[in-house]
């Protein structure tokens, strides 16, 4: 695995650049709400009222939004199963799996840090 931007640039030329897909990549993914559905979701399948509590403060609003995007990334998967009343479940995908386990010790950073850089 690559651990600079010049051996990521070496193996990928031009990548984060202007008008480079990893730009639209890290705004869905790192973005507030995008994050925050993620790490919701590495716990596990979970519906729609479950992710709402989960991810405090979101409205129902951005939680669709949110999710599509990340549907249509191919990161999380939704399975709407045909019963009376309607349930539908949200997951990590194999590729959203992925992603969370080397995200997850960049959030346990973050959690272990954020104090202290906020109080600066």
């Amino acid at each position: 695995m690559a651990v600079s931007l010049v051996e990521i640039r070496t193996q990928h030329d031009q990548v984060f650049t202007e008008n480079c897909p990893t730009r639209t990549v890290l705004d869905h993914v790192m973005s507030k709400w995008g994050i925050l559905v993620l790490l919701a979701l590495s716990e596990g399948t979970a519906r729609w009222g479950q992710l709402r509590r989960a991810v405090d403060g979101i409205s129902e609003k951005m939680l669709a939004s949110t999710l599509r995007t990340l549907e249509a990334d191919g990161l999380v998967v939704r399975t709407a199963y045909p019963e009376v009343p309607p349930r539908v479940e949200y997951a990590l995908t194999a590729r959203g799996d992925e992603l969370m386990q080397r995200v997850l010790p960049l959030m346990g950073w973050i959690a272990d840090n954020a104090d202290e850089i906020v109080a600066r």
